[in-house]
C-alpha cells in the first residue's frame, strides 16, 4: 500500500474527514471529529489504526507487519507496516474496522447522527 492508496481508501469511507492537526507531515482521518487512522505522508511506511484491544496480542503475534503504535494508546491502537507482505484487502479491513470502532465508541446520540448522515449520503433515508 502506498500513501495514495491509503489516503483514497480512508476518504472513501462515509463522512471521513482528512486533516493535519499535528504537523504538516501527518495525515489524520476522522469520523465525527474522532480519529480512526493516521500516517506520515512524507515517509509513508506505516499507518496507525484503532483496534479491538482483545485482538491486539493475536495480531502482533500472527503478523510481523503489526506492532505497537507511536504516540497513541498501545491498548487500543496498532501500527501497520504498509510496505510488508499484508494483502491490500487485509490492510483496508483494518482501516474499516478502526472506522467502525470509532463510531461504536460514540454516544448513542452521536452514533445516531453519524449513521443518519451516512444513510442520507447514500440516499437510504427513505428506506
Amino acid at each position: 500500500m502506498d500513501i495514495i492508496n491509503f489516503r483514497e481508501f480512508c476518504l472513501s469511507l462515509p463522512l471521513a474527514e482528512e486533516c493535519m492537526p499535528f504537523d504538516e507531515d501527518t495525515l489524520v482521518y476522522k469520523i465525527g471529529g474522532k480519529m480512526f487512522a493516521y500516517a506520515d505522508m512524507t515517509d509513508f511506511r506505516f499507518f496507525n489504526v484503532k483496534t479491538d484491544p482483545v485482538l491486539i496480542p493475536e495480531l502482533m503475534d500472527r503478523y510481523a507487519e503489526i506492532g505497537p503504535p507511536v504516540h497513541m494508546a498501545k491498548g487500543h491502537w496498532i501500527s501497520v507496516n504498509a510496505q510488508g507482505d499484508l494483502p491490500m484487502a487485509f490492510m483496508q479491513g483494518l482501516i474499516r474496522e478502526s472506522f467502525r470502532l470509532v463510531i461504536d465508541g460514540m454516544t448513542k446520540k452521536q452514533r445516531a447522527e453519524i449513521l443518519s448522515a451516512i444513510d442520507q449520503s447514500y440516499g437510504m433515508e427513505d428506506r
